[in-house]
């Protein structure tokens, strides 16, 4: 039975829903009319001062859906009963897409995270790809640092300024961008960044910030390449490599 065009577009919908928790950072999502809110979600034992005075009027202000849940509910929601204060927010990204829109573009530059475990080396990867001449990141959903507000952080506002594809494994993805030239980053790759011609459609993979690309991630890739380094220095930080990436000509 196939689904129905409702069902396709509410689930269409739910995909670009990013949760995020916290008081100050919700404080900062509302006060940003850029930002598309679906709804607050608040316990029902945060006391209605302070912080939680100053969302519930924003809120209302922006006409946003507030329901309040019991702690466990909430944590549920936010996913991090540790920090989430008793608050979560829904917001719309009309920038976090399905890795099956990357089919639809004629020509990318694109760099893929294979097992980022920081969320400021996330952030900070985000940040450099949307100042320079990257198209998108591709992030999976498992084994990978998940979008958080240290995320939002550390990204300086460019979240939401640049493609962010999802999806459940790199191994899953890069077979189907037959298209594509894939490069992964190693510091052992005989052939250097700089020397390598582009192809209409190039991915580079930057791998975990211990153990580099994975094995069976590097096997699905076309070719390595490394970034030349003096002075006996073995590696960068992996958000410094996607910056060199970003602002390769």
């Amino acid at each position: 039975m196939k689904d129905s065009q409702e069902y396709k577009e509410k689930k269409a919908f739910f995909e670009k829903i990013i949760t995020l928790y916290g008081r100050n950072v919700v404080v900062e999502i509302l006060q940003d009319s850029s930002i598309e809110i679906h709804k607050l979600h608040l316990a029902d034992s945060n006391k209605p001062d302070g912080a939680i005075k100053k969302i519930l009027l924003l809120a209302k202000e922006r006409n946003v859906e507030t329901v309040k849940h019991n702690k466990a509910a909430l944590s549920r929601i936010s996913k991090n009963a540790k920090q989430d204060q008793g608050v979560a927010i829904d917001i719309v990204s009309n920038t976090y897409l399905h890795v099956n829109k990357i089919k639809e573009l004629q020509q990318y530059r694109l760099i893929a995270l294979d097992g980022i475990q920081n969320p400021q080396n996330l952030g900070m990867i985000i940040r450099s790809c949307a100042a320079g001449n990257i198209d998108g990141v591709i992030l999976p959903k498992k084994n990978s640092a998940k979008i958080s507000p240290l995320v939002v952080k550390a990204s300086a506002g460019t979240l939401f300024k640049l493609p962010v594809y999802f999806c459940n494994t790199l191994e899953e993805i890069l077979p189907q961008l037959q298209e594509a030239k894939i490069y992964s980053l190693s510091s052992h790759a005989k052939t250097a960044l700089n020397n390598i011609r582009e192809e209409k459609k190039t991915v580079y993979v930057l791998g975990n910030e211990n153990e580099g690309v994975s094995d069976t991630v590097e096997k699905l890739c076309n070719d390595s390449v490394s970034i030349p380094m003096n002075r006996g220095v073995e590696s960068l930080n992996v958000a410094v490599t996607a910056s060199l990436i970003a602002f390769k000509a």
